[in-house]
């Protein structure tokens, strides 16, 4: 009968103690046992949604010679990834920070609502509509726009689209490798001297070479450049940023300063310093967003 008790009074604490032990045993297990291998067949890549990415990221900017800042960036974490986008007003427009800020909310607010990687190009092409239209009906007929970046760090892979000239590079290995191209005409005319329309020459000196054809608060915009998936490796470093920034440094200088191995967020701000140290006569907004995989 003592005995019956002792087992009464006790045998519950000991099932749970016991229960607490195995389960510490297998998160060990978990956490210690070898990443999991995967194949890619035929050029396909897999989202693996078991696999927690971690990646570093940094920003800056500045407002260059102009008078206003004409720049607006955001970036984000969610169960999808890390999202980083950056909208560059078009400064030889009016409204250009009405329509950087606002299209930058946009690509934020509707990140938010994506919940598989697999509708993440739905939501570059839905959110650069959305966009466009609020950007048009705030000018109400007057002239504006920006240009937009905006990548995806999700499942090891970088998703991408842009519009206008803004770029998103990949440094790799000592490498920079461009990601998207520029929508300016200058991309139309290498294609047309490629193609042999015009000759090296016309193509070189356009004076409207610089001029976009495609960019947010556009008329006759129809789409954004939504690239394929970029497979990610461990230490790569994903640039994103406005013509303020590559039109003030050379590859050699950003080259530099990725190659100190500096948090994301110092080689930023040490990416925007020498742009001001240059202190250029026509220095345009300028603004970098780094994002760094480990």
């Amino acid at each position: 009968m003592e005995d019956w008790t002792f087992f009464e009074s006790y045998g519950i604490v000991a099932a749970a103690l016991i229960a607490v032990a195995v389960l510490l045993v297998m998160r060990h297990k978990l956490r210690t046992s070898p990443a999991v291998e995967t194949t890619l067949e035929n050029s396909e890549l897999l989202y693996i949604p078991d696999i927690i990415e971690t990646n570093k990221i940094g920003n800056a900017q500045t407002i260059g010679k102009r008078e206003e800042q004409d720049d607006y960036f955001s970036s984000s974490t969610t169960k999808i990834g890390t999202m980083a986008v950056i909208a560059d007003g078009i400064s030889g427009l009016s409204h250009g920070r009405m329509a950087s800020t606002l299209a930058v909310t946009m690509f934020s607010r509707e990140y938010l609502k994506v919940d598989d990687p697999a509708d993440i190009p739905e939501y570059f092409h839905k959110a650069a509509l959305i966009s466009n239209r609020a950007i048009l009906e705030q000018l109400g007929g007057a002239t504006g726009g920006t240009t937009l970046v905006v990548g995806i760090v999700s499942g090891g892979l970088l998703h991408w689209g842009a519009v206008g000239d803004s770029m998103i590079i990949l440094f790799r290995d000592g490498e920079f490798i461009p990601i998207n191209s520029k929508h300016t005409l200058e991309t139309v005319l290498e294609e047309k001297y490629l193609s042999g329309e015009i000759s090296k020459e016309e193509a070189k000196e356009n004076p409207n070479r610089n001029q976009l054809v495609n960019y947010l608060g556009y008329g006759g915009f129809k789409s954004m450049e939504v690239g394929d998936p970029v497979s990610l490796q461990a230490n790569d470093t994903i640039i994103l940023c406005s013509d303020g920034v590559y039109d003030a440094l050379t590859e050699v200088e950003m080259e530099q300063i990725l190659m100190q191995g500096l948090p994301p967020q110092d080689a930023a701000e040490e990416m925007i310093s020498l742009i001001e140290r240059k202190s250029y006569k026509h220095q345009d907004n300028a603004t970098v967003i780094i994002l760094q995989m480990d």
